[in-house]
């Protein structure tokens, strides 16, 4: 079946899409968590070790806020910079570099010990994409995306992953660039306006409306009235709590 053929069994939501990429942490597996608790450890030791001048400004990394704010769904360098500028630390390239390498080795150890699930609700989504023969692609700004979609049990379900290491290697920007995305759906070989791209980070959703993707399905795990008003003023056509919400309730309106 070719992109442009219709899809019979695909979800109303979705119905004019001819493909689909999704981000990983966050969005097809349970890892966020085991990032930010990642970043907390090595963000609080460095505000330990290099306190700003405003006392306001020495608080603790916060999971929820800060890492959605400043670090999901960016590379590990561009998150780390961003954050530690936010509490107004410029820091030199060198030690930016040793807090992202140090949160890598935390991440990596945590990831080994607890391992990380899908979520319930994506797998649903996917088996009926691909009961739909709808090309998916798994993208992510992590070079653990590969491994992370392994220890789940997702890996089969997608056609192309585009990884932190695949952008390296092609030099593709962060997000909010829409570089990673539009990678993933020339992979796919179906254009931005016909690929609808779900994320959960207001980095991902502002790339997905940048590329000009047909539709943008932002992720609220947070469940929170702020959050969902923040993904939709990134670019969000519309918000979910969980993905299976695209199968049983996709005639609402968008937002």
């Amino acid at each position: 079946m070719s992109p442009t053929q219709p899809h019979t069994a695909m979800p109303r939501a979705l119905r004019d899409m001819a493909a689909v990429v999704l981000d990983t942490d966050g969005v097809i597996t349970d890892s966020a968590r085991l990032h930010a608790a990642a970043w907390k450890t090595a963000f609080d030791a460095c505000l330990r070790d290099h306190p700003p001048a405003d006392p306001a400004q020495r608080r603790p990394f916060d999971v929820r806020e800060d890492y959605l704010r400043y670090v999901d769904g960016k590379s590990r360098i561009d998150g780390a910079a961003a954050f530690l500028e936010s509490r107004g630390l410029r820091l030199p390239g060198a030690q930016v570099q040793e807090v992202a390498g140090n949160k890598e080795r935390l991440f990596t150890a945590r990831l080994r010990e607890h391992g990380v699930d899908a979520y319930p609700g994506t797998v649903r989504l996917l088996r009926t994409l691909r009961s739909a023969r709808v090309p998916l692609a798994a993208a992510s700004a992590s070079r653990h995306a590969r491994e992370l979609l392994e220890h789940a049990g997702v890996l089969d379900f997608f056609d192309a992953l585009v990884d932190g290491g695949e952008a390296a290697r092609l030099h593709l920007p962060g997000k909010p660039d829409p570089a990673l995305f539009l990678e993933a759906a020339r992979r796919l070989g179906v254009p931005a306006s016909r690929t609808a791209v779900v994320e959960d980070a207001l980095a991902g959703v502002e790339a997905g409306r940048r590329g000009g993707f047909g539709l943008v399905v932002g992720v609220d795990r947070t469940r929170t009235p702020q959050t969902r008003a923040e993904l939709l003023k990134h670019g969000a056509d519309v918000v979910v709590r969980d993905l299976a919400e695209l199968l049983t309730d996709s005639d609402r309106p968008k937002g």
